[in-house]
């Protein structure tokens, strides 16, 4: 099915119009009841097709919000290839690639989500690398979660904020936990191809057994699975509390969202 980009407003009004009416005998069962088009359960409304087309229009906030009216709405608006292209649409993205943890990664696409890998060489100082990217040292430093300029020398790697949207146009970014930064970010590469020399694997903070039980005993109390545990674990720094507290506001989040 084509995209949204190819069709106006004219366009998405015609497909209601014609799918309004799917059959005389369903026009006639459905003269006692009068339903709104803004309501859900308006029939074009409940076709995937004309969802598609709808949803396509959506930026990222309002995908979210329509994935909270109903199982069909959230069933389309959740799914993989709208919420990349509502995710990349603003930047002119050429792919994203890589799953996310958690779904609350795609709620927010500005530029802070993203960055650059920057491999440390001999010689790279933070401000050095300021200088280089033209951003502020204190920038790389937030984002990179660093206390002090010699956390540099403890890493294989780091994340480089973006200042010039430009930058973006017609790239491919990898989605990545990464391990110092504590969050998932939508990382460029040079010529966009992963180093595979390096890994940010984020467990290798912990030790594998305590990591295991502690992400257990929060998969149990928040009643998600392995990866979203695993997810918030690694965002609360191996903090339990932090990690419910957390879990706690996304919940909170997607209800406000839902009845917005």
């Amino acid at each position: 099915m084509p995209c949204c980009c190819h069709e106006d407003d004219a366009d998405i009004f015609r497909h209601l119009i014609n799918s309004s009416f799917p059959s005389s005998a369903a026009a006639a069962a459905a003269t006692s009841t009068v339903i709104s088009p803004m309501n859900s359960h308006f029939w074009p409304l409940s076709s995937t097709d004309i969802l598609r087309i709808i949803f396509h229009n959506l930026p990222v906030p309002d995908l979210a919000r329509a994935s909270c009216v109903c199982r069909l709405w959230n069933s389309v608006a959740s799914h993989r290839d709208m919420l990349t292209a509502a995710f990349a649409a603003p930047w002119k993205l050429k792919a994203v690639l890589g799953d996310p943890l958690s779904r609350s990664f795609w709620r927010d696409n500005s530029l802070a989500k993203f960055a650059i890998s920057h491999r440390i060489a001999r010689g790279d100082t933070v401000a050095s690398l300021a200088v280089k990217y033209s951003v502020q040292v204190m920038d790389i430093k937030r984002l990179n979660n660093m206390m002090s300029d010699h956390g540099i020398y403890s890493r294989e790697r780091l994340l480089i904020p973006i200042s010039n949207p430009d930058i973006l146009f017609n790239r491919t970014c990898f989605i990545e936990l990464d391990a110092y930064a504590k969050r998932e970010v939508a990382v460029l590469y040079p010529d966009d191809v992963p180093d595979r020399r390096t890994t940010y694997v984020s467990n290798r903070i912990f030790s594998e057994e305590s990591n295991k039980k502690v992400v257990d005993s929060l998969k149990r109390s928040m009643q998600v699975d392995n990866e979203t545990a695993q997810y918030y674990w690694s965002l609360a720094n191996g903090d339990p509390r932090a990690a419910f507290a957390e879990f706690s506001a996304d919940l909170k989040w997607d209800r406000q969202a839902g009845h917005s």
